[in-house]
């Protein structure tokens, strides 16, 4: 049968209809020289053959059925693989403007939801790879892990192995999607019926074994799920209320080994001290307006995926909540804010992720974007990459994640690679239009984490140039 889309990515498909509420990933990464562009293609072209996924287009079903991946007939690899030369200055300031017009450019939805450009021509014979995809591809972790396909752990590319079979194409016609839609309400019918009797099945049992436990927990789910969709009718700042559709790209890096030190130094995780680096910096950022803030709404992902998932593909849920980020002490935010984000980790709502994205489908659309813009910040730690990797030759120098804001303020993203933690900043200038202050208040308050560790964050004038700069 044909592949539906999961509940929660076509939530997201569905909230483009705002384009302020797009689901566009921008992944940038810096390369010391110009990689080879064969190996580069080839190795596109093996994602699309392990992934089918990147060689699928979304198209409609009839309802109630979500969107489903289709086979594109036109799938050409040099459709969604550019290569051209950087405009002047020829630094990151010019990546990074490049970014951001691909942040926030739609895709050409009767083809694969991707595209890749190479940007030779950059300062010093420096290069770098511009990936644009579409959310409903992969989640953070999903494309770390397609990224082992495009990465040497050697400076010179590994012997190429014999091309994937590209996967069958399936052959469509307009009845398919309907014998396809009844197919999958029967399954759903019959999955909801099969679960509905092991619930009561389960509770019988609990009831005997443990009575007062069991009518316990009922009201705890609902009032886990009722967080979970809870409407936010404004914002948590004073300040950052305006949304729309201009978006500023910055970056900052800040030391992998320090920023855990300072979450152990305070009895939590590395997570914890990104999120609380990241309320310091709104802290500040509304300080230097004369406002004071207490908590603010945040929007994190939470990864839902297994050891028995496949590579690639989404497995995450987007929880909202509130976090501390008007207390100036770093330790004791980190503490508070490991304290809420641990809450949310065990929300009983979790494994019923799917149902309540399908029932929040039904919804109207002015409604679930009404809530998503009252939220104010999104923050997400896509995980690690190991050690320094090469591609097509070409040693990678760093790499950073943008994020979509999904009616946020701001999205900061955060990449590991080989002991620095990258991070991607997305800024709704309507939200706030002094980005270059925003991303100095940021750092200030990723400084005073990182100082409970006996450090600062800010790197050397050398490594890196001011993102938001117009050079």
């Amino acid at each position: 049968m044909t592949e539906f889309m999961r509940q929660t990515d076509a939530f997201a498909w569905a909230m483009e209809s705002d384009p302020r509420l797009r689901s566009t990933v921008v992944a940038v990464i810096l390369l010391d020289r110009s990689p080879d562009w064969d190996e580069l293609r080839y190795r596109f072209d093996v994602i699309s053959r392990k992934f089918p996924v990147f060689r699928q287009r979304v198209v409609e079903s009839p309802p109630p059925a979500p969107p489903r991946w289709q086979d594109c007939p036109d799938f050409d690899l040099d459709f969604h693989m550019r290569r051209v030369t950087a405009p002047r200055p020829g630094t990151l300031v010019s990546v990074l403007e490049l970014a951001r017009l691909a942040q926030m450019e739609a895709f050409d939805r009767a083809r694969p939801l991707w595209k890749v450009t190479l940007i030779d021509g950059l300062t010093n014979g420096a290069a770098a790879v511009l990936w644009t995809f579409h959310h409903s591809l992969t989640d953070g972790v999903g494309s770390v892990q397609i990224a082992t396909t495009l990465f040497d752990s050697a400076e010179r590319p590994q012997h190429r192995v014999e091309l994937p079979t590209e996967p069958p194409m399936l052959r469509t016609s307009w009845l398919d999607g309907y014998r396809d839609t009844l197919r999958y309400i029967a399954r759903r019918a019959v999955s909801t019926l099969t679960g509905a009797v092991e619930l009561t099945a389960w509770l019988m049992n609990q009831g005997i074994r443990r009575p007062v436990a069991t009518v316990a927990a009922a009201p705890a789910i609902v009032a886990s799920v009722y967080r979970t969709v809870r409407p936010v009718n404004r914002t948590g700042s004073p300040l950052m209320k305006q949304r729309n559709l201009i978006r500023y790209l910055g970056v900052h890096e800040v030391s992998m080994p320090q920023l855990r030190g300072a979450a152990h130094r305070c009895g939590a995780a590395l997570n914890d001290a990104f999120i609380a680096g990241v309320t310091g910096g709104l802290r500040r950022y509304h300080e230097k307006h004369g406002v004071c803030i207490g908590d603010l709404h945040m929007t994190m992902p939470i990864s839902l995926r297994t050891k028995v998932d496949e590579m690639g593909g989404n497995r995450i849920t987007l929880m909202r909540f509130d976090v501390p980020a008007g207390i100036a002490d770093p330790c004791e935010r980190i503490k508070q804010t490991h304290e809420r984000t641990g809450r949310v980790r065990r929300e009983r709502s979790l494994p019923y992720t799917q149902a309540i994205a399908g029932a929040l489908n039904l919804m109207p659309r002015w409604y679930i974007g009404s809530i998503l813009r009252h939220v104010d910040f999104l923050a997400s730690n896509v995980g690690s990459i190991g050690a320094p990797e090469s591609i097509g030759g070409a040693l990678v120098r760093s790499a950073y994640a943008f994020g979509p804001t999904i009616g946020a303020a701001v999205n900061i993203t955060l990449v590991t690679y080989a002991d620095t933690c990258y991070l991607g900043i997305d800024i709704d200038s309507g939200a706030i239009p002094d980005h270059d202050v925003f991303r100095e208040c940021l750092i200030e308050g990723f400084d005073e984490v990182l100082a409970l560790a006996g450090t600062g964050s800010r790197p050397s004038p050398d490594r890196i140039q001011p993102a938001l700069e117009r050079g």
